[in-house]
């Protein structure tokens, strides 16, 4: 499998973070190393990355990535899928589809009751990947506070 969940930090990591943030966010700068340290290594918090397939051009190398963030409330644990991107130039094989089932495959084993994620429309193959992996639109209002 392609997919894997990161538990150790190399500059291999950080390297493909910093080259696939600007393909999800044109206004988060480069992460340094105690940074990508802190997501890893953050309690609840799990960085999974798809590497290419052997055989391809980029074999071994990371070209996507997902944050899968868990957390406990009164009602149960809960799971957010953030940050899914997949290098535009390998887009459209399946790599996104792989690092969403396995984050969700992940969640289930914590006991997570749910698992959502937000995108914005304009994101239009995102959206349908989302739903062909299961996901539901539901009919909510998302709020944001910035602080």
């Amino acid at each position: 499998m392609a997919v894997e969940l990161v538990e150790v930090v190399a500059p291999q990591l950080l390297e493909a973070i910093n080259s696939l943030i600007p393909q999800l966010s044109t206004s988060t700068p480069p992460l340094s190393i105690e940074q990508v340290e802190n997501v890893v290594h953050q309690e609840g918090t799990f960085l999974f990355v798809y590497r290419a397939e052997e055989g391809t051009e980029q074999a071994g190398a990371i070209i996507g990535m997902l944050t899968l963030a868990t957390f406990r409330i009164p009602t149960g644990l809960r799971a957010w899928i953030e940050d899914v991107v997949v290098d535009e130039n390998a887009r459209g094989h399946g790599a996104g589809q792989q690092l969403v089932e396995a984050a969700l495959d992940y969640a289930e084993r914590l006991g997570a009751r749910t698992v959502d994620l937000t995108s914005r429309p304009s994101r239009e193959a995102a959206n349908r990947l989302y739903r062909r992996c299961g996901f539901v639109e539901r009919a909510t209002n998302v709020y944001r506070y910035q602080a």
